[in-house]
């Protein structure tokens, strides 16, 4: 693989003294399917440089407004401590009362992006709490959500696609190729929207890589970010299922660097 370069668009990080816990949450969200690493960013600096990965996009997720504010200093001081590995997100939690002030603080951290999860926040994808997110967002940082889950009704494809309607000057990502577990009815009703873009997260432990291979060419390689979820995710299992999805080398660089430079507005585009 080091004829690419890879941007692993999907990763969770946590405070040391919360790595555990946090890990075995994410772990029970999904019924222990997928069983990952330990955490810490160590073992995912570990893990990305054994596949060439280069950059990371890192973030993590507020449950209470009260954390936001603490979760994307969090984010900021890695991404300070390590500039040239990672493109850090931030948080926002829709029942907050300040959503102006911590979508300001955000941006003077210096995060390029918001990381909502509609199902662990419990709001409504298309709810107005969210809404006011998106506006916020449109036009200046891309939004990377959870979609998709059939448990839950909070981020399925129709919520979603009233939402990239809607707000048609933000940049969404789905994460999990638009929709975890509903992978087929969020590309028949997400694709060919210009501004929704898909990832790769938990889903190459689901379905095979003729049926990713379908997904992408539903999308288009130009729509599709390569990312792990970690800690749930290992890096080189997961591009060398990628390898064998697309044949095109020019699509993959695309998946694999490309697009994701472009969204977070890096020179190095590499495409």
């Amino acid at each position: 693989m080091k004829e690419y370069r890879i941007i692993d668009c999907h990763c969770h990080i946590y405070p040391e003294k919360i790595t555990q816990k946090a890990v075995a949450g994410i772990e029970s969200f999904y019924d222990h399917r997928y069983r990952g690493f330990d955490g810490t960013i160590a073992t995912m600096l570990q893990n990305g440089e054994k596949s060439g990965v280069n950059r990371y996009v890192i973030f993590s997720v507020a449950t209470s407004p009260r954390q936001v504010s603490s979760i994307n200093r969090f984010i900021a001081e890695n991404v300070r401590n390590n500039e040239d590995l990672f493109i850090g997100l931030g948080t926002l939690h829709p029942d907050s009362d300040n959503l102006e002030k911590d979508f300001e603080e955000l941006i003077s951290l210096g995060l390029k992006g918001v990381k909502l999860h509609p199902d662990i926040q419990q709001v409504a994808i298309d709810d107005e709490r969210a809404k006011k997110i998106y506006a916020l967002c449109s036009g200046r940082v891309p939004v990377l959500l959870h979609t998709g889950d059939y448990r839950y009704d909070y981020s399925n494809p129709d919520r979603m696609r009233r939402v990239i309607e809607e707000f048609s000057d933000c940049t969404f990502i789905g994460a999990h190729f638009g929709g975890w577990s509903v992978w087929d009815e969020a590309a028949e009703k997400l694709s060919g929207y210009p501004n929704f873009y898909v990832d790769t997260s938990s889903t190459f432990c689901d379905i095979s890589a003729e049926k990713v291979s379908g997904l992408i060419d539903k999308y288009t390689a130009d729509k599709v970010l390569f990312g792990t979820d970690y800690p749930l995710g290992d890096c080189g299992k997961e591009i060398a299922l990628l390898e064998k999805a697309v044949d095109s080398q020019v699509s993959l660089k695309k998946i694999l660097y490309g697009n994701a430079a472009k969204i977070f507005g890096l020179t190095d585009k590499f495409i």
